[in-house]
């Protein structure tokens, strides 16, 4: 895990330096705000520690030019007593505040809550994207989202009945499958409709309708996602992405 310390201090980088090494932290460090910004790039840190009083440009100003490229963490270090200090650099994006003298053991435990928090943050959002795609079926033009029952035709969202809905997606599960009409109406038993056979030819009419509707004029992708095969049924054709 690498540090980066924004401080003119050198002997408190020297300590810091030594410190953080015991937690398998390595710690690079800045006298000014040019170089720290030279580091920040070149070194790609975990979190920043960043000091106030600082030549060139105060860290404030350093914060802010940090935020409006990153979100990356950071802690504030202040020889002053003021609150408003503490305030401001949390009003501008900083993580959290410490004030100088500081206990090194202090510096390094609220790191670790900061890191492990955004850890957890992202393992959860990981898990959130990986379960989302396992409900969603993906094809060139067509997106549906299987735990949402909604269908997206060229990110536009189609308004579909529950029996078109179900017959869409048995034949997206199974692309290029044939399904005759017999297979189609056992599936869709218990969905409020008369179960004939005309009830079918019905239903994929209206799918059509409805994808050429949500299709923009100047679209060249055929919307006729639903192939009629003569004599056998129907099959979903569309292009997996």
């Amino acid at each position: 895990m690498k540090i980066l310390l924004i401080d003119d201090d050198e002997s408190l980088a020297d300590l810091l330096k030594q410190y953080l090494a015991r937690y398998d932290m390595q710690l690079v460090s800045a006298n000014c705000p040019s170089l720290g910004y030279q580091l920040l790039e070149k070194e790609q840190p975990q979190a920043i520690i960043l000091d106030v009083m600082l030549p060139e440009e105060d860290g404030f100003e350093v914060c802010k030019h940090v935020r409006r490229k990153s979100d990356i963490p950071i802690i504030m270090l202040t020889a002053r007593g003021d609150v408003m200090d503490r305030v401001i650099g949390l009003e501008i994006g900083a993580d959290d505040y410490l004030g100088k003298p500081f206990e090194p053991r202090e510096l390094v435990a609220r790191l670790q809550t900061i890191l492990r928090r955004l850890e957890k943050q992202s393992q959860k959002e990981n898990q959130t994207d990986a379960s989302s795609a396992e409900h969603i079926l993906t094809f060139k033009g067509m997106g549906i989202n299987t735990e949402r029952q909604q269908v997206k035709l060229f990110d536009q969202r189609l308004d579909l009945t529950t029996t078109e809905y179900r017959l869409l997606l048995l034949m997206a599960k199974s692309p290029q499958t044939v399904f005759s009409r017999d297979d189609i109406l056992n599936h869709l038993k218990g969905v409020e409709i008369e179960l004939f056979s005309r009830s079918v030819d019905i239903a994929i009419s209206r799918l059509r309708q409805k994808f050429k509707a949500a299709t923009p004029d100047d679209h060249h992708v055929s919307v006729d996602f639903i192939k009629t095969v003569w004599g056998a049924g129907y099959c979903f054709v569309g292009e997996h992405i």
